[in-house]
């Protein structure tokens, strides 16, 4: 793909996400040349400002949900089975955010009884991360800063407009630099599977308060393509980039189960990363899996696209089937 070609679709998804918003200033990906970029204060990034590249839209160009609705599960006819949602459950409560708006939005700021919870959602990477968005004490609300690191989301806190790395989930700029979120369990999944395992569940409704077509997706065809938008630091061939895979964090360890490599396992998966003991357990069908503790407890882990978790951790560890 051509620098020119790729500044025109760039161009084009920008405006379809973001609406009707004022012209760029820069080229959609164009590397930071100093201490700001899109009004944020870049001066104390703990990257290199070269690795921070602008996504298209203008910061809140993609707005991020703060008001929520939801419907119940008999209510939710725009779902197809096989459609995809981001599912989170907590104290007894169940939620489907669906792909198909998280696209346009990419960050809900929710609750779920008194727990506040951001749920955010990466196309470009394929990373749908749920946290708990608290941080020295304090409850944040994020919006989307329309900047990238490694392709990924950089979403910022209203609050101290701090960046945060979307797929670690680590203040990257600003008062709260080094701070970490809280990931939880989220499960990137089918709606089919999620309504089977949760019939109670809620499901985010498409009536958001923001003129968005929920039935075009503007990223179609892109996670059979091998072409990556924006650049990374690190890159391996080792797998097909959008390779999806199940990422996990162990203390200091990270390692990576390819779904090429899940497909011909034994499953359920009995594996050790570190110290620890671990099941993995994988849907073939749904696309989906997740990691369990010794105890058969659910650890946090996410399924991404294989270049983006290499990028950010070009020394993690891979399962090979044998």
């Amino acid at each position: 793909m051509s620098d020119k070609r790729r500044r025109i679709l760039m161009a084009g998804l920008a405006a379809g996400l973001a609406g009707a918003v004022p012209a760029f200033a820069a080229r959609p990906g164009m590397p930071s040349t100093g201490a700001r970029l899109n009004g944020f204060d870049l001066s104390d990034a703990t990257i290199p400002l070269a690795e921070i590249e602008r996504g298209g839209p203008p910061r809140d160009g993609i707005p991020a949900l703060d008001a929520p609705r939801f419907v119940a599960a008999a209510q939710a006819s725009f779902l197809r089975p096989e459609s995809r949602v981001l599912g989170v459950a907590l104290g007894g409560v169940a939620k489907a955010y669906p792909i198909a708006i998280l696209n346009w939005h990419e960050i809900v700021n929710d609750r779920i009884g008194e727990q506040p919870l951001l749920v955010t959602f990466c196309p470009l990477c394929g990373t749908g991360v749920a946290f708990r968005p608290q941080a020295r004490g304090r409850t944040l609300r994020f919006g989307v800063s329309g900047l990238l690191h490694n392709s990924d989301l950089l979403l910022y806190d209203r609050e101290t407009e701090s960046l945060w790395s979307q797929l670690i989930g680590t203040a990257i700029t600003g008062p709260l630099r080094g701070d970490r979120l809280a990931p939880l369990a989220a499960s990137h999944t089918t709606w089919r599977d999620w309504r089977k395992r949760h019939p109670a569940t809620l499901v985010l409704s498409e009536e958001t308060g923001h003129g968005r077509d929920y039935g075009r997706d503007p990223y179609a065809g892109y996670e059979k393509n091998e072409r990556l938008l924006f650049t990374v630091r690190n890159s391996s061939a080792r797998y097909h980039p959008k390779e999806q895979v199940i990422g996990i964090e162990l203390g200091a360890l990270r390692k990576a189960y390819p779904f090429a490599e899940l497909q011909r396992a034994r499953l359920p998966l009995r594996d050790r990363v570190g110290d620890q003991d671990v099941t993995v357990e994988f849907d073939a069908e749904n696309r989906t899996g997740r990691v369990l503790d010794a105890d058969g407890r659910e650890l946090p882990s996410v399924i991404a696209f294989w270049f983006a978790w290499y990028a950010f951790h070009p020394q993690t560890q891979v399962f090979t089937a044998p």
